[in-house]
């Protein structure tokens, strides 16, 4: 009896623990901004619309913003893409072209085709709103929402209306990261905020303006409901190919660095941000071949053997509570290199990413990761405040 009640609490413990390590989503219980048309149609009726979007803006039931607003009969006048494209296949930073989407005839005006950095005078006289429905991930170097603060600016010059269709941000249950020295502004970096700034794109944008970093303009957004920033959101649609997962989205604020360095972070794996490796890390146990593939046509180190360090095995539940940028990983591959000189790719793109000058520093004269990380925690504490009167949702 002993025996089997002895086994009985231990199958209980572990069940509990068990569940205990499993995520909780809120995603059945949340209403997103486009899911509400009752709130933004009223809006954008007798108007000619713009639609900044991608892959990522669809409603809880799939369907995409598009679609719903070419049903309504709302007069859809031109689409706007970001990185990736607006289908988003296209590899990190690769010109893409202006097309026509296939299924509505409707003009895709792509923002990421090198000519400049917004749209043209032509295209903004094209319409009247513009409607912000895309998922973005809460990290300064994302590129989406530098693309439509970059849109705001002309809505601003050209009086329009600017409808953001807000969503939760995955990453928004923490702030982290030094702030960005202005001196490092560039397209992966647009705004003195940390790496992780715990906004949704709506709360970004009403500090953007609050602030004066990006000119006033006719600001409606449309906030989710049953979101705070102690939710936990599992996107339903990646939100760039190199984002395949929640794993990688988690490990994101982490690994991003290694862009600036001459180790692979996983491009043109199956684990591109939850690996990372070099052929000159020949101590490490693991390894992996970079290949082109959609989304990576030319990874770093293609069909390289890269030794290296796996991070897959990291339970969702754990990146979760983790909770903070962690340079471990950097720092462990800068020691394991045997050329440092060669570690620091020479465009000092390393320095954009994390927005300071002496975070390279530091990890070259042999700092360990938690005396960089407590460099900039006041600066995050700061921030903290100063951002809250800009919140929408409950901390």
């Amino acid at each position: 009896m002993r025996k089997l009640c002895s086994c009985v609490c231990f199958w209980m413990l572990s069940f509990f623990f068990l569940r205990a390590a499993e995520p909780v989503w809120v995603n059945d219980s949340l209403l997103l901004g486009d899911d509400k048309t009752e709130s933004y149609l009223p809006l954008l009726q007798g108007k000619r619309v713009a639609v900044f979007s991608n892959q990522t803006g669809r409603l809880s039931d799939g369907t995409h913003i598009l679609d719903v607003l070419v049903k309504e009969k709302v007069e859809v006048a031109t689409l706007f893409s970001p990185e990736h494209g607006f289908r988003g296949n296209a590899d990190a930073g690769e010109r893409v072209a202006s097309s026509v989407d296939p299924d509505t005839g409707i003009p895709i005006l792509s923002l990421y085709d090198g000519k400049r950095p917004g749209p043209s005078d032509d295209a903004m006289r094209r319409f009247d709103v513009l409607v912000v429905d895309i998922q973005d991930v809460g990290l300064r170097f994302y590129t989406y929402y530098v693309t439509m603060l970059r849109l705001m600016q002309r809505c601003s010059d050209f009086g329009l209306q600017v409808v953001i269709l807000d969503r939760p941000n995955p990453n928004g249950h923490f702030v982290d990261g030094p702030i960005l020295d202005m001196s490092l502004k560039s397209g992966v970096g647009a705004l003195p905020i940390p790496i992780v700034h715990g906004m949704t794109l709506g709360e970004l944008a009403f500090m953007a303006t609050g602030e004066g970093w990006v000119p006033p303009c006719g600001l409606t957004v449309i906030p989710c409901s049953g979101y705070s920033h102690q939710s936990f959101y599992k996107l339903p649609v990646a939100p760039s190919p190199n984002l395949p997962n929640m794993a990688s989205i988690y490990l994101y604020p982490s690994t991003c660095y290694f862009e600036g360095t001459s180790v692979s972070l996983g491009r043109g794996t199956d684990h591109p941000f939850q690996i990372y490796g070099h052929p000159d890390m020949e101590d490490c146990s693991f390894s992996f071949t970079p290949e082109s593939r959609p989304g990576a046509k030319n990874p770093p180190l293609l069909g390289k053997l890269c030794h290296g360090v796996d991070l897959t095995g990291v339970s969702l539940a754990d990146l979760q509570r983790k909770a903070r940028i962690d340079l471990s990983y950097v720092v462990d591959a800068f020691r394991r290199m045997k050329d440092k000189e060669q570690f620091f790719l020479k465009n000092k793109f390393f320095d954009l990413l994390t927005g300071q000058r002496n975070i390279r520093q530091m990890i070259l004269d042999g700092h360990s990761a938690q005396e960089i990380e407590a460099t900039w925690k006041e600066d995050t504490a700061r921030f903290r405040e100063q951002r809250r009167k800009y919140l929408i949702y409950p901390e």
